[in-house]
Parts: C-alpha cells; structure tokens; sequence
C-alpha cells in the first residue's frame, strides 16, 4: 500500500512535517483489535504485524466519528491521522507507543468482519482453539510461539551451514518406508502404483553424502500410527543432518550440541520478551550437554532395566539433569541395536548396544541419531535379518554399493523443539496447521 507506515515506526513521525495546519498526514493500515466510547470520542486500538497503537476520533470530525462509531473488532481499515503525543498522565512506559496516539483524520474500510465466535483473546480449550484456528493465530501468544519457531529454525539452519553443511530439498513422495516399519500413508501413483508419504527423509540424506560428505534438510514427514498423545502428529516439519568421515557417533553428537547452543544464542538476542510472556525462562545450557547411557539412566531413577524409555522416564531422567547438571538437554546413548532402525551401526565389541542416541529437552526427545552402517554387505545382511527384501531398498544400496564412508547424523523435530522451548502443554500448540487422528484442518467424523 502506497505510503503506509508501520505502526512501529509511528514515534518517528510525531509532527516533524510542516504543513499549513502544522502536521503532515499519515497512512497506517492493519485490523481493529478493540473499540471503546468515551463521552463524545470513540477510542480503537489499530493492530499490524509490528505492534499496536491507540487511535482517536474527535467529536470535531463529523464524518469520521460517524464512521468510528460503525467498525467493530477485526475491521480491517485504512487509517489517515496525525501522529500526536499522549498527555503526560495517559503515557504507558516500556510499551510500543505508549507515548502516542493517532488523530483519526479518516477511515477507509478495507473488509468488514462478520460476528465473532468470541473476543480474540478469551481462553478456550485446545480443541476450540483449533477449530478457530485460522481466527486464534492472531492473538500474541500464537504470534509469539511462531515467532520463536522461525527464529529456531532460521539459527538451526544457519548453525549448520556454519559447520560446513549443504542444505537440499529432500522428497515427500516415496516408493517404500525409510523406516522398516512405521505405518506410512498410501498415495495411489501412476500406472496403478501405490506411493508412500515419507516418514523420514533418511535415505535420501544418506545418498547425499556422497557428493556433499555434509548435507542437510529440512523435510515435511508423515506417520500413519493411531498415537493420540500431547507429543504425537500426522505431519511433522524435522530438521535432519547426516555428516561423513566420522570416528563415531560422538561427532554428529557434537555437532548437534554447537547447533543447539546457536539456537539458544539467538533465542536469547531475539526473545527474551516472549520468554516471559510464557512465564518461562532461557533453557539451561552447561559448558557440556551431559551424557548418559540408558543404563546409567534407569540406575538413576532406580527402576527396572528396559530396551527404551517411557515418557515418565524421560522427563524425570531431565529434572535430574536440571539439578544435578544444571542442563535443560541430556544425549541418551547406548540403546539396544535390535530397538533402533536397521541402519544403525553396531560396533562387535559393543553389541548388543548400537552407536545410537537420542536428546531430551525438558522432559521429551527432540532429537534421535546414530552412527550408521556404511558397509553394503552389512547393510544387506541387517535388511534380510530384520525380515524385509532388500530389492525394495536397491535404489538406495546404490549409495553403499559404489563406496560410503562411516557416517552419522540426526533428527530434530522443529515443533517438540518449539514446544518445549515455551514449555507448552501440546506440541499440537507450536504446530500452525497441526494434522493428527482426529482432524484435517477441521475435525474429522468419528
């Protein structure tokens, strides 16, 4: 729009262009966040994607109170007003123009809002919030959650080219399950094939250490499995990475651990208002992120010696590292290799234990990786003994079958990543469109 200021940039135009009635004339343009009468003037608070501002209609403009006393919430306008400062006794510290108000000189209205369901801000159930979701994205606190998830995403990225990393663009159609086993979504294809929404860009970021040795994506996954939990989705957004020329699975590991130290850097320069908007605080990051093995951590928590962790596990293994380590993150390595998918490397000397891990973040697993096996015939011998046909995997073997270093790398999924950075309830809440059992957008049929 021609001329439009942002409401942030209001204090910058506080009567510095002259004009025969002294003030120059300015545009803004956003939504009605909320109207009020007082006496003969009408008050409304006029909301962008920068801020807000208080605007006012004098009794002294005819046409335009008229106008004002007509829109209601989530009106969206097209604002010509002086930009003024506030009398002393109405001025708000510490708050975007707080020190200003808007002299409405006129009202364009852009679209008209039908009735709402509710005031933006009322608090409502999560289903509720989801069945209004295209409305509750506008409140501040879904602005914020997806404010901080950009921020994660954009330093998540940015660690890893920093590190040497190649980014590519992984599939979301595929002709098998990367994964051996999760449920996959059938997708009808050409000439009467059946395809696969992919469950994990896996193989492809292996196939692409060939030519980057480091490579990375940022991939949509899809899992079919019937799991209705705070922590579970149909379609999930995970950053992957898979690295070559590794002694272990300590070197991926590291390199996670500067990620994750980057992130939480730029989440501090850039967010520390949301933070306490969400009643929390900055994660606690040690000068190393602490390392158990799952033995270690059921002989921590005194219970019974089992091949993976139980929720109630994982989240009381990270209170124990908040306050004996003083870390928000703990790497939970040395799971069973029969547990952990086929490609995972076993060293001889270590089985039945696998190079695999995982990392917890406040109370949930954000992240899985491991070493993997690099050898064809290995790799073969592990598809066969795990029941599968490894012809359904021959576009993959090419990788291993013309020559792959030892390699390793790993996932994180971006919205339990969100989720628990906020320390919200449902990873349902740090998703913007979130897909699971019950609902497509709208909620489904039982």
């Amino acid at each position: 729009m021609q001329n439009r200021i942002y409401i942030k940039d209001l204090k910058d135009n506080i009567g510095n262009h002259s004009t025969s009635s002294g003030q120059k004339e300015i545009i803004i343009a956003g939504w009605v966040d909320v109207r009020r009468d007082q006496g003969k003037m009408v008050f409304f608070d006029m909301r962008d994607v920068t801020g807000k501002v208080q605007c006012v209609a004098l009794p002294s403009r005819a046409e335009v109170i008229e106008k004002a006393k007509e829109i209601r919430s989530e009106w969206v306008l097209k604002i010509t007003g002086l930009v003024n400062n506030r009398p002393e006794k109405n001025i708000k510290v510490g708050v975007l123009n707080g020190g200003v108000e808007l002299e409405v000189t006129g009202i364009e209205v852009l679209s008209e809002a039908q009735d709402l369901p509710f005031d933006l801000d009322t608090e409502v159930n999560l289903d509720t919030y989801l069945d209004y979701l295209p409305f509750k994205l506008r409140t501040e606190r879904a602005k914020d959650i997806f404010k901080m998830q950009a921020s994660i995403l954009d330093a998540y990225r940015n660690s890893l080219q920093q590190q040497g990393f190649t980014e590519f663009i992984a599939p979301a159609l595929v002709g098998g399950d990367a994964e051996g086993g999760a449920a996959a979504f059938k997708v009808d294809y050409f000439n009467d094939h059946t395809a696969f929404l992919a469950t994990s860009p896996q193989f492809y970021k292996q196939i692409m250490v060939g030519p980057f040795e480091r490579a990375f994506t940022v991939a949509k996954i899809f899992r079919a499995e019937k799991s209705a939990t705070t922590r579970h989705l149909s379609e999930a957004t995970c950053i992957d990475f898979e690295m070559g020329f590794i002694e272990n699975e300590r070197e991926p590991m590291a390199v996670l651990e500067q990620v994750i130290r980057d992130v939480v850097q730029i989440v501090k320069e850039k967010h520390s208002d949301i933070f306490s908007h969400f009643n929390t605080t900055l994660p606690l990051l040690p000068n190393e992120i602490p390392i158990l093995t799952l033995k270690e951590v059921h002989d921590i928590l005194g219970v019974e010696h089992a091949p993976d962790m139980d929720p109630e596990h994982e989240r009381n293994i990270c209170e124990w590292a908040k306050k004996e380590k003083g870390s928000d993150f703990v790497f939970i390595t040395r799971y069973p290799t029969k547990k952990r998918a086929f490609y995972t490397y076993e060293d001889p000397k270590e089985a039945p234990y696998s190079r695999g891990f995982d990392l917890l973040f406040r109370g949930l697993e954000i992240n899985s990786g491991a070493q993997r096996i690099h050898n064809y015939d290995m790799l073969v011998a592990k598809i066969k003994e795990r029941g599968m046909d490894p012809n359904k995997f021959s576009y993959y073997l090419q990788a291993f079958k013309y020559g792959m270093p030892p390699h390793g790398g790993s996932s994180t999924g971006l919205e339990r990543f969100t989720a628990r950075m906020l320390e919200l309830p449902n990873v349902k809440e740090a998703t913007s469109f979130p897909r699971d059992m019950t609902r497509i957008d709208s909620r489904l049929s039982e």
